[in-house]
C-alpha cells in the first residue's frame, strides 16, 4: 500500500486547503451571499463544495489529507473558518459538526470514484449525492446538540433539518452541476500531466 505523498500530491492537496479556506469566507467578500434569521445571519459557503470536489479528483485519501490539513490549520489559530474565526472552541459550536464531517464528505466522494473502473459522469453524480448526504447526516444532529447543550437554545431534529433546507439545495445545485462538468475538468488536468490517484 502507498504511503508517501509525491510532491505533486501534496501540491495539488495544498490547492484544495487553499480552497476550502476561501470557500468557507467567500461571503466575506461578496456580502449577498448570507441568509438572514429572526435570530441573526449566516452566510453562505463553497465549503461542502470544495470537500466534495477534493474526493472527486483527487481521491479518498488525498482528499481526507487536504481536508484535515485545512481543519488543523485553523484549530492552531490561523482564521480560516467560516466569518475568518478559528480555534479549538469553533468545533463545538453548531457548525463544528459540519467542519468535521468535511473528513467523511472528501473519504465518501473519492472511494465511490476509486470503486469505478472508468469513473463517468453518473459515477461523480452518485459520489456527490453521498458526499453532501454525509455533510448533512453528520452536521445536522451536530448542530442540534449544539444549540441545546452549548447555545442552550432549544431545537429539535425537525427544526434543524428545515432550517437547513436553503443549505441543502444550494449545495445540490452547485455540486451536482460540478459533478457534470467534472469530465472536461479532468481532461484539461490530463492534458496538463497531472496524475490524479483517483482516475489511476
Amino acid at each position: 500500500m502507498k504511503q508517501k505523498m509525491s510532491a505533486q500530491e501534496i501540491t495539488l492537496g495544498s490547492v484544495f486547503v487553499v480552497l476550502l479556506m476561501i470557500g468557507a469566507n467567500i461571503a466575506i467578500w461578496f456580502p449577498f451571499l448570507k441568509i438572514t434569521y429572526g435570530a441573526g445571519t449566516v452566510p453562505l459557503s463553497l465549503q461542502t463544495f470544495f470537500a466534495i470536489l477534493a474526493g472527486l479528483i483527487l481521491g479518498k485519501r488525498l482528499g481526507v489529507f487536504a481536508v484535515i490539513t485545512y481543519i488543523l490549520i485553523g484549530l492552531v489559530g490561523v482564521p480560516v473558518f467560516a466569518e475568518m474565526s478559528s480555534g479549538p472552541q469553533v468545533l463545538i459550536m453548531p457548525t463544528g459538526g459540519f467542519l468535521l464531517s468535511f473528513i467523511a464528505v472528501a473519504w465518501v466522494a473519492g472511494w465511490i470514484v476509486e470503486k469505478s473502473q472508468q469513473p463517468t459522469v453518473k459515477t461523480y453524480l452518485v459520489a456527490t449525492l453521498f458526499g453532501l448526504l454525509a455533510n448533512y447526516l453528520i452536521g445536522i444532529p451536530f448542530m442540534v446538540a449544539s444549540t441545546n447543550i452549548v447555545m442552550e437554545v432549544p431545537l429539535s431534529i425537525g427544526q434543524g433539518v428545515i432550517a437547513m433546507v436553503p443549505f441543502f439545495i444550494k449545495d445540490f445545485i452547485i455540486t451536482m452541476g460540478a459533478a457534470v462538468l467534472l469530465p472536461k475538468i479532468l481532461g484539461r488536468l490530463e492534458s496538463a500531466n497531472i496524475q490524479l490517484t483517483s482516475h489511476t
